[in-house]
């Protein structure tokens, strides 16, 4: 995936409940520049003036639209959630593809989408407004729960012998194991360039642990 076609993907999804339906445009508008400062400006520069002025409107303009920027990140995250639902349903989780295909195509798109400069800056800025704001920090942690049940819905079918509980927290290690290359090999990072071998390396570890961890192995370890 590309970071244009990415954006592009993400920002396909319908205005949520709560925004006005009337002036759609507008907050399309507002959402895009909302979406670029974050990206290319940084969680310091996530201000209305700034996004008033990325979206070449007045600032009174885009407190009409949304009286909180809090209201911004939460559509943002649904839009991410949309976009990622939809990659999903488009590749892993075709009929007939077998669980343990479904896992790995999760992981390597995963992966891929963190080499890009759109994922691995608006996360990082995410995690950055998360740490000083409790709305986002509950948002954030939102979709990351959505993402985790994802990857158990995987899981679960490659190791039944595992509980929901189990199954949760090997999802969750998952996600970390894959989400903390962002710091390291994302876009821009210095060890970019070996993101390849991490994504090889990725897949066969972590299908390995979801196919062989038993529950009594994550109760010694715990």
């Amino acid at each position: 995936m590309n970071d244009k076609s990415g954006d592009a993907a993400i920002r396909t999804a319908p205005i949520r409940p709560g925004v006005y339906t009337r002036g759609a445009e507008t907050v399309e508008l507002i959402l895009d520049a909302a979406l670029a400062v974050l990206i290319d400006e940084g969680a310091s520069a996530f201000t209305f003036r700034r996004i008033a002025a990325r979206a070449g409107m007045k600032v009174g303009n885009l407190s009409y639209h949304f009286a909180r920027k809090e209201l911004l990140i939460q559509l943002l995250l649904d839009d991410l959630l949309d976009y990622y639902e939809q990659l999903l349903d488009n590749t892993a989780r075709q009929p007939g593809i077998a669980p343990e295909d479904q896992l790995r195509i999760t992981i390597e798109i995963v992966m891929d989408d963190i080499g890009t400069k759109r994922t691995t800056h608006i996360f990082t800025e995410l995690w950055a407004l998360a740490n000083h704001d409790e709305f986002v920090a509950e948002r954030v942690a939102a979709f990351y729960a959505r993402a985790h049940r994802n990857l158990g819905a995987a899981i679960a079918p490659l190791n039944p012998a595992l509980s929901p509980t189990d199954v949760d927290i090997v999802a969750r290690f998952i996600s970390a194991s894959m989400e903390g290359t962002t710091i390291f090999a994302g876009h821009g990072k210095p060890w970019a360039h070996q993101m390849p071998q991490l994504k090889a390396i990725a897949v066969t570890s972590l299908l390995h642990l979801a196919k062989t961890i038993t529950p009594a192995d994550i109760q010694r370890l715990g």
